[in-house]
């Protein structure tokens, strides 16, 4: 009875973690079958591996390359991931450390404006952007990106820096340690793995967003999402060329939740997401 006990929870942890890795493995397999194996019905777990989905989709077989799409999208996740966090690690401090007045109610707004649907703002920004002829521009989606995640990254790093030892920060005042300094060289560092987890949410909202790539955005400034659509057609095969498309607009996600694994899952414990 015991053994089950201790066994149990780790039995149920890799069942749940098969379940959740299935739908990956399963992309991945039928990314390297041929497009008549990709369709068939059931699959095939023997068929011929190739890389036609992949040639199809770096444009080696006479398409368009990905890579201005990727480049935009790196440049519009980073950036606006950056801008969230220079300005979210202030007001993060301003309502845990040295709390402003009412600061519940900030936090409540903050959260209000996550409620309301992206559809229900997407004309008035759309008339906005093209009257200021900034429809098809990468630094748009940066701005949008940027307000967007803003709300829930102050959510987040305000309950982060709420777990810092306040006799530290005083330590520092009494040292003659600005608020600059403050930030960077006393609170940074203990809240390094919520600004982590922070930063790496904010990073696969900024990657993932379609709606309003897709509408604000032609040639110029189109995303990796955006170009992953032009795929699908209601003509001929495209499953298997999807599935590497998909694949390869995931890794830099997958890649940059592996790097920060430790500082995520230290930064989830501290109580961000309960």
């Amino acid at each position: 009875m015991n053994a089950v006990r201790r066994t149990g929870p780790g039995l149920l942890a890799w069942l749940a973690g098969i379940v959740f890795f299935l739908p990956i493995a399963w992309m991945a397999l039928t990314s390297f079958h041929s497009e008549a194996d990709a369709a068939t019905n059931p699959p095939s777990f023997t068929a011929a591996l190739t890389l036609d989905g992949y040639r199809e989709f770096f444009g080696l077989s006479g398409g368009a390359s990905p890579w201005p799409a990727l480049i935009n999208s790196t440049v519009a996740s980073v950036a606006s991931t950056l801008l969230v966090l220079l300005l979210a690690l202030p007001a993060a401090y301003a309502l845990s450390v040295n709390r402003v007045r009412k600061w519940t109610d900030v936090l409540f707004f903050f959260l209000s404006t996550k409620m309301l649907p992206v559809v229900a703002g997407l004309l008035p920004i759309y008339l906005f952007a093209r009257n200021a002829g900034l429809l098809d521009n990468i630094w748009l989606l940066v701005l949008l990106y940027t307000s967007m995640n803003l709300p829930i990254a102050v959510w987040m790093m305000q309950s982060f820096l709420a777990e810092v030892p306040v006799a530290v920060i005083e330590a520092a005042r009494v040292d003659g340690a600005r608020l600059p300094v403050i930030l960077a060289r006393v609170i940074g560092p203990i809240a390094l793995p919520g600004i982590a987890a922070t930063a790496l949410i904010c990073f696969i909202f900024s990657w993932n967003e379609l709606l309003f790539a897709r509408v604000l955005t032609g040639v110029v400034a189109e995303t990796a999402p955006v170009f992953l659509t032009g795929f699908i057609t209601s003509q001929g095969l495209f499953l298997a060329k999807v599935c590497a498309a998909s694949l390869v607009i995931s890794l830099p996600v997958l890649a940059a939740g592996f790097a920060a694994q430790d500082k995520l899952v230290q930064g989830l414990s501290l109580g961000a997401v309960k």
